[in-house]
């Protein structure tokens, strides 16, 4: 059964690629005392990923974080590589902190994963965003299957 609101976040390490090349962060480290904007998707480079979730992400990142965010999280089951050729290619910078969950961890902790083995992908994370107070959920947004609108940054920021 997914994470519900009201539920910690799983304390799991995720990867990122910094200047300094790829970094281990700890789910811990990561949500304590912030308020996180964090949205997930299927893949990096994918069609709606990259043309519709992601930019508006980083077009709305200002708005987010006026509203109190601390940080915006981009995860999706990729490496940290990806990840991070993904993110300069979308010209992300410093808006979107783009984390790779490569093995699907945190994606399992919270039951989001989605069987994408149909389009030669194995498994790969659900569309959802949510908002993370602490390292609890306190908003969470699920796409139906191939859909997309209930997680992007418009409906997020206009939760926060």
């Amino acid at each position: 059964m997914p994470i519900k609101t009201g539920e910690r976040i799983p304390a799991v390490m995720l990867k990122t690629k910094g200047e300094n090349g790829v970094q281990d962060i700890s789910t811990e480290e990561l949500f304590a005392g912030k308020l996180v904007a964090l949205f997930a998707l299927p893949g990096a480079f994918t069609p709606t990923c990259s043309a519709k979730h992601l930019p508006g992400f980083v077009e709305n990142a200002a708005a987010i974080k006026a509203k109190g965010a601390d940080l915006i999280v981009c995860l999706s089951v990729n490496d940290a590589f990806v990840m991070g050729a993904w993110g300069e290619a979308q010209g992300v910078g410093d808006d979107v902190l783009m984390l790779a969950d490569g093995n699907g961890e945190f994606t399992k902790g919270v039951d989001l994963a989605l069987d994408a083995t149909g389009f030669g992908m194995g498994s790969r994370s659900q569309r959802y965003s949510m908002i993370i107070e602490d390292g609890v959920v306190s908003t969470l947004n699920t796409e139906k299957p191939g859909g997309f609108g209930a997680s992007s940054a418009d409906t997020l920021l206009g939760q926060l």
